[in-house]
């Protein structure tokens, strides 16, 4: 069981981490709106199905229903919304990792005063030492004038938002989703997200989709990894630990999504970028060693 427990961040981080490429790969054969609203759509059944075989009851309290719904708003519309809207318009999937991969420095300062909890001088070590490798990672574009791919003014003001609605997410769940039942209050987080991006989706897209044997595939691994299980991964690891120890885990996003971008669609990585995944993974090592920390 220990082991289990000391793996299941790296499998977060890991499944985590192709949301960014899976966002690029899939939005050639729909507009982000209308595939988010496919996503969660089947994202939702699938909750639903197995609350059924599992005979877990759907019902929950109305406070309940009103906090997965506000945690659906931050966490998964803002969030995953300003995502796959920035790289939509051609924001590369490396960039747009690296801005909301900041998450853990909001974190960690908001959990201070709204969850209680304490950082110790070596978990603040931890943090900077990761900010600075994002840093790095970023530094490339922003100081080498590779600037023609991967900004646009719009395109980073979708990944701030994102950041921002990641950031309220995680400590609404951490500070009063624990004790909703994980397929009950996801379902209704999911449900939400279906109905806002489909009101988008008329609203702001043509509702066209390019079904191909790559989509269905695409499709199927983001549902299946990304909405049921590293959603699930990431509740468990908010439950177990402390929102600053969890969210410090982001810093490993861009050093493995750049690796994948690298692979998939041949996005380079400069040899600061490489000095600043080293840094990322040091950081988040740092934080998470050992990673409940005390609250008041």
């Amino acid at each position: 069981m220990n082991g289990v427990r000391a793996i299941t961040p790296l499998i977060f981080v890991l499944l985590w981490s192709t949301g960014f490429i899976g966002a690029k790969y899939i939005l050639p054969y729909a507009e982000p709106f209308v595939f988010l609203t496919i996503r969660y759509l089947f994202a939702t059944l699938i909750l639903v199905v197995l609350a059924k075989i599992m005979k877990e009851s759907l019902k929950i309290s109305k406070a309940a229903i009103k906090q997965s719904m506000i945690v659906a708003v931050f966490l998964h519309v803002i969030y995953i919304g300003g995502v796959f809207y920035a790289v939509s318009i051609d924001i590369s999937a490396g960039i747009t990792a690296v801005i909301v991969s900041l998450q853990p420095i909001l974190v960690s300062l908001l959990a201070i005063p709204l969850l209680g909890e304490r950082l110790s001088y070596r978990q603040v070590f931890g943090l900077a030492l990761g900010f600075i490798g994002v840093l790095f990672l970023l530094s490339p574009k922003l100081f080498e004038g590779d600037l023609s791919m991967g900004f646009s003014t719009l395109g980073i003001i979708c990944c701030v938002l994102a950041l921002l609605g990641t950031t309220a997410g995680y400590l609404l769940q951490k500070k009063g989703g624990a004790d909703i039942p994980f397929l009950a209050g996801t379902a209704v987080q999911f449900a939400t997200s279906t109905i806002i991006f489909a009101i988008a989706a008329v609203i702001f897209e043509p509702l066209t989709v390019d079904i191909t044997l790559e989509f269905v595939l695409a499709l199927t691994w983001i549902v299946v990894a990304l909405s049921i299980g590293s959603i699930f991964l990431l509740y468990y690891l908010l439950r177990r630990d402390s929102a600053s120890s969890v969210s410090s885990l982001y810093y490993l996003v861009p050093p493995l999504t750049a690796l994948q971008a690298y692979y998939f669609f041949d996005e380079r990585i400069k040899g600061i970028g490489l000095i600043g995944m080293v840094l990322a993974a040091l950081g988040t090592l740092i934080v998470t060693r050992n990673s409940k920390v005390a609250a008041h």
